[in-house]
């Protein structure tokens, strides 16, 4: 039995795979895990980023923070800290992108009546942090972080918006 051939696991099959191809070739090792270029990126998890490729990154460079809508949650805050403190990060970038599903419903109410007429899930449970003003969204979270009183005084955080049909990143003045 192969270590790919656990009850459960055929449905990943393929990315089991792809990994054995990886890890042939793999030359990452030794890395070390500080942000060697000091970056925390904050983006969103569509798949359509490529954080590393479109920021001119490599890895090791940056520690990147992803979730849905690129939201400054408070788990983010929890991890800029400790990549602050533990591991090289001087300054922030939070990025989020166009035509993001979270930014284009007006509140998580939206999300919770589709998920729940689609699928029959009540999910009134979780924050969704959706916020039609993506601007706005945007500006609030930079504050969050420089505001943040475990967080440096000082520490250089800025904010931009990624195109996902040009792959241009457009600063945002806040």
């Amino acid at each position: 039995m192969s270590a790919h051939s656990t009850p459960g696991h055929d449905d990943f099959a393929d990315v089991f795979a792809a990994n054995d191809d990886y890890a042939a070739q793999f030359s990452m090792s030794g890395l070390k895990p500080l942000a060697a270029r000091g970056l925390a990126l904050v983006t969103c998890m569509d798949s359509r980023i490529e954080p590393l490729d479109m920021l001119g990154l490599k890895p090791g460079d940056a520690k990147i923070l992803r979730n849905a809508g690129a939201r400054v949650t408070d788990d983010t805050l929890r991890t800029l800290v400790l990549a602050v403190y533990l591991l090289g990060v001087d300054r922030v970038l939070v990025l989020p992108h166009t035509r993001c599903k979270m930014a284009s419903v007006e509140n998580d109410d939206v999300v919770h009546d589709l998920i729940q007429e689609e699928y029959g899930v009540d999910t009134r449970s979780l924050e969704f942090h959706t916020n039609s003003d993506q601007l706005g969204a945007l500006k609030h979270d930079l504050e969050r972080i420089r505001h943040h009183p475990l967080l440096p005084q000082g520490l250089p955080v800025a904010g931009a918006v990624y195109d996902v049909d040009t792959g241009r990143i457009s600063p945002v003045d806040a």
